[in-house]
């Protein structure tokens, strides 16, 4: 049975006999999706650049997919972190990425997983985008041994292959990214660094320091600002003498990128890629996007901003649901395929927050393992001369 309105095909298949009774189940085939379409997407402010990325974005209905599913786990994580840090399970910095899901999900379609990649604090949804599980996420949440960091890091500090954090202080992270796109360059191996900050860092002395020795070394370093118009509670009118975050480089060239855009910030990143591996040395893009929750779990976000500012950002420009639109009204998928990636999305979250509420916490023994990298075991001394812990590599 096709349904006129969805293009998807019903096939009722009998399955077994069950006591006697026949058990019919349906099976869906998506034949009559459209495979790929082209979306026109905003033209990007440049700097220093002869031309932007295009303004036409071809989308498969695999990719649309597979967006729609990151963005929609990242979501669901991040209000299931809400709830965990609500019930007093997961303690202390907690800074969560919901309203931002387009950012990391459009940048990691535009680089390669060989990439390497750094960013400051908000950092659950790039350790899922870089390779993380839900499950070593939310364990790491809550300080248990099956956590990512092994429950030793904690929202702020999570680690996967390419991905060097989650860092606390901020704006440090971006002289590391130079470090390690200057690795990627001595190395030869054509990989580049995405160095991620926010704009209440983008005033930081460092940051401006890096910029210049990337660009007199020209480093395979794309630094992205995500706006997300807050630095903690201060608009960025009342931080920054100059707003224009893309153009901060001065000599490095700058793009400004609708960053609630999935398909915007592929576009952008893929330029900057390119840019980076032609040997032209780092580029600076700035995201344009919002945060819906306060700066960090300690903040309820509505001091210094209404509560209809922040429906207005989810009405009108939401990552999942501009997404989500396109594909529906361009038969790239079907109201009932979306429930479906929904339903699983939730349960594994779900099966994540159990984990991470019954998996047992680190044992003391574990305080000084993984200090050196490849190490014999060696003593630490505790917090007094008399006691001593043994580190393990």
């Amino acid at each position: 049975r096709q349904s006129a309105l969805t293009g998807v095909v019903n096939i009722s298949v009998p399955v077994r006999c069950v006591c006697g009774a026949r058990v019919v189940v349906s099976a869906r085939t998506y034949a009559d999706f459209t495979p790929q379409a082209s979306f026109d997407i905003k033209k990007c402010d440049v700097h220093k650049l002869e031309e932007g990325p295009p303004l036409q974005a071809v989308l498969t209905r695999e990719e649309g997919l597979q967006y729609y599913r990151t963005m929609q786990t990242i979501r669901r994580m991040e209000l299931k972190a809400d709830q965990l840090y609500k019930q007093k399970i997961i303690r202390g910095f907690c800074h969560l990425y919901d309203g931002q899901e387009a950012c990391a999900v459009g940048i990691e379609a535009g680089i390669n997983l060989s990439d390497h990649l750094i960013t400051a604090y908000r950092a659950h949804g790039y350790t899922l985008t870089r390779g993380g599980t839900v499950r070593e996420i939310m364990a790491e949440l809550t300080g248990r041994r099956g956590g990512i960091a092994k429950g030793k890091g904690g929202s702020m500090h999570m680690y996967t292959k390419h991905f060097y954090g989650g860092n606390g202080i901020v704006g440090a992270q971006v002289p590391l990214g130079a470090g390690v796109a200057l690795a990627c360059k001595y190395l030869g191996k054509n990989e580049l660094c995405v160095c991620l900050y926010g704009d209440g860092a983008a005033n930081q002395g460092q940051i401006f320091e890096t910029y210049n020795m990337a660009s007199l070394w020209k480093l395979p370093c794309i630094f992205i600002c995500e706006n997300n118009k807050y630095g903690m509670g201060t608009s960025v009118e009342r931080a920054a003498a100059s707003t224009d975050y893309y153009k901060r480089g001065d000599f490095i060239p700058g793009l400004r990128v609708d960053g609630m855009d999935v398909l915007c910030v592929r576009e952008a990143t893929k330029l900057a890629a390119e840019h980076c591996r032609s040997g032209k040395g780092p580029i600076l893009m700035e995201l344009q996007t919002y945060r819906y929750h306060g700066h960090s779990m300690s903040d309820p976000g509505i001091s210094y901003r209404t509560r209809d500012e922040i429906q207005e950002v989810r009405s009108k420009s939401d990552p999942i649901s501009m997404l989500k639109d396109r594909m529906l009204s361009n038969n790239m998928a079907s109201v009932e395929e979306l429930k479906e990636i929904d339903v699983e999305v939730r349960k594994e979250i779900e099966d994540a927050a159990q984990f991470a509420t019954t998996d047992p916490e680190p044992p003391l023994d574990d305080l000084c393992n993984h200090i050196f990298y490849n190490d014999p075991p060696m003593e630490v001394r505790g917090t007094n001369p008399w006691t001593k812990l043994k580190s393990i590599s």
